[in-house]
């Protein structure tokens, strides 16, 4: 190894010493900074002061400093595998977003293919090709994987992508623990489903797991197992996702990005991920208690001292406010959407926040409406808030409705899907408010009102605003425009096929056609009803083939996004940055004013208060108000008197 000051060739080697310094000579106080000259046998002369002339020949020569070369970085050559592995790296919220929403579309396709079979299998009386025991499996993986391995990590898509551009951050907080939470809802996603290609076969004691049925003794197996662990472990990664969202919002806004400048869909994100940090450690316990039983030999959820029900309460805790943790996003980006394709401000923003705060408060109060049956809760009460929750939800369709009311709709396939997340999302409501009533709730329990009022509820809610969600951030996404008329014929299959489908399961179940049975008999009239269900849903599984092949092909030849907002009228700032944004999300940032930054960047006169023809009718003069946030005015009253 070659010393300090030596070069490598062995040969000696002078550093060089600051401008207007010699070592060993500092410049003293009052003089002139010298220029360093080398003298031609390589010693450090004095050195010479700035103008100072010389009559005899210099003994130096001055060095003049090499110039820098900058040299491109070595581009390294890809190699086999090195894009996965760049995925399994990656700490990127917009990638991790991406992968969430992939990941949660392979679920619900085949959670969707579950559906498939077992409405072949319902289509006609008798058994058809499955066994009691294999549709049993069926409905319960089916249920586990829809709601949570599509609807819940389907919302950390879209908040891990939207979430930080909205709120003007560069990143999430804790970028590695948000990839750790990807991968715990993957490898869970897959320990449950895997449970198929155990001896013993998946789970099938329901996706809500009622006690004893999930018992060692009811159902042995190692798929149960699974079910039980792999649940666990997809929860653990919703806990962190939610930790790092709150995180996010609430340490890492932009300047001038106050609570009540936020989008609706951030607030939605944060309520929400307040919500599964409260419910998910409890479903954790509870399936750690039951992973117990099953596997140590515990008694927690014991027949002889009341675990069945200690199941039902402790499950249906976390259930019901489960359903609000995978629908308050959806609300959120439906009211992203509507504004912009009415050409309006959204009604009601303070409204629609404090109605997302009060049925988040209200859903973690109203669990035991789902054991009305049971005999054993203070039924007065839960029907009370079961009615109760149904005021919050019905301000967000007032505000809705007022944001579209006398505004400039326009129909893209976005604002279509919206328009469907509204007509479907108001009917399963309106069953849900008849099953909050006991005398109907007896009447109807375990029977096919209630699997079509609870598909109303979610599909009307997650499909549609998902669908909705993705055609309006695709662009955004991926800096290409999808094709408008497969989208359109993708909605128009979703609408049709989806209401063909749970429409006439009210009817089955209000003529007693009870739920989770493989079977029924030709005498009981179901036949006909069961038809046309099973023809729905196999237009609605269709419906998602020019789904798959517009993404595909918008992917690759779409039109390319050339401008940051290509609805022309975006409210948040994520259609302030580029399609797709950079790394860090923005180059520049706009000013933030209101709760509509990229709004009012695009129409500063708007902003401001102006039209598009002058100043407001009025007499309002323009009064800028930092305090105020911005933009405000007050009414020229002594103009109004000159003029009268």
């Amino acid at each position: 190894m070659s010393s300090p000051g030596c070069s490598p060739r062995g040969g000696s080697r002078v550093r060089e010493p600051w401008p207007g310094r010699v070592p060993g000579h500092p410049t003293q106080p009052g003089h002139l900074s010298g220029t360093i000259l080398l003298a031609d046998d390589g010693r450090l002369p004095h050195s010479v002061p700035s103008g100072t002339t010389q009559n005899r020949r210099p003994l130096v020569t001055t060095v003049a400093p090499k110039p820098v070369v900058t040299r491109p970085w070595p581009v390294r050559a890809p190699v086999k595998g090195s894009a996965f592995a760049r995925l399994l790296r990656t700490t990127d919220a917009k990638q991790i977003g991406i992968m969430y929403m992939v990941t949660a579309f392979a679920f619900f396709m085949i959670g969707g293919l579950m559906a498939l079979i077992m409405r072949a299998e319902l289509a006609r009386p008798g058994l058809q090709f499955l066994s009691p025991e294999q549709f049993n499996q069926l409905f319960t993986m089916h249920g586990t994987i829809m709601l949570l391995f599509f609807a819940t990590p389907i919302v950390f898509a879209f908040g891990n992508y939207l979430v930080p551009i909205q709120i003007g951050a560069p990143d999430v907080s804790f970028p590695r623990l948000n990839s750790f939470a990807y991968w715990l809802f993957l490898f869970g996603g897959t320990l449950t489903t895997a449970g198929f290609i155990t001896p013993g076969g998946a789970a099938d004691f329901g996706w809500f797991a009622y006690t004893p049925l999930s018992s060692v003794e009811h159902s042995p197996g190692v798929g149960a197992n699974m079910w039980v662990v792999g649940l666990a472990i997809s929860g653990l990664g919703t806990i962190l996702g939610s930790v790092n969202m709150i995180t996010t919002i609430l340490t890492l806004r932009a300047p001038g990005m106050t609570m009540f400048r936020m989008p609706i869909f951030t607030w939605n994100m944060l309520v929400t991920s307040l919500l599964a940090l409260l419910i998910f450690p409890l479903l954790a316990a509870a399936l750690f208690a039951l992973a117990a039983d099953r596997i140590l030999g515990a008694h927690v959820y014991d027949p002889a001292t009341g675990g069945p029900l200690l199941w039902q309460h402790l499950f249906w805790f976390f259930g019901h406010p489960e359903v609000y943790i995978i629908a308050l996003p959806f609300f959120g980006i439906v009211s992203e959407i509507i504004p912009v394709f009415s050409r309006k401000p959204i009604f009601g923003y303070k409204g629609l926040v404090a109605a997302t705060v009060a049925i988040a408060a209200l859903s973690m109060s109203v669990w035991a409406h789902h054991m009305f049956a049971t005999g054993q809760v203070l039924l007065p009460f839960f029907s009370f808030l079961s009615f109760l929750i149904a005021v919050p939800t019905g301000m967000k369709f007032f505000n809705w409705i007022g944001t579209m009311w006398r505004g400039q709709i326009s129909f893209e396939s976005p604002m279509l899907f919206s328009v469907g997340f509204l007509v479907t999302f108001l009917f399963g409501g309106l069953t849900g408010v008849l099953l909050a009533s006991p005398p109907l709730d007896f009447h109807v329990s375990d029977s096919y009102f209630v699997v079509a009022h609870f598909h109303y509820v979610l599909f009307g809610t997650i499909v549609f605003a998902v669908f909705a969600g993705i055609y309006f951030w695709f662009p955004k996404m991926f800096g290409r425009m999808l094709d408008e008329r497969l989208a359109r014929v993708h909605f128009w299959l979703t609408m049709v096929g989806f209401h063909t489908t749970f429409l006439v399961q009210h009817w089955l179940g209000n003529e007693g056609m009870p739920r989770r049975y493989a079977d029924y008999q030709a005498i009981d009239g179901f036949t006909t009803l069961n038809m046309i269900s099973t023809v729905g849903a196999f237009i609605t599984g269709i419906s998602t083939l020019p789904f798959l092949y517009n993404c595909w092909k918008s992917y690759r030849t779409g039109p390319v996004v050339e401008v940051e907002d290509p609805w022309g009228h975006g409210n948040s700032l994520e259609w302030a940055t580029s399609s797709p944004p950079p790394l860090r999300n923005f180059d520049r940032m706009p000013r933030i004013r209101s709760e509509r930054p990229a709004f009012d960047h695009k129409f500063p006169e708007l902003a401001t208060g102006q039209t598009l023809v002058g100043a407001p009718a009025g007499g309002a003069k323009l009064l800028t108000s930092e305090a105020d946030g911005g933009a405000s005015y007050q009414e020229d009253v002594a103009g109004d008197r000159d003029r009268h």
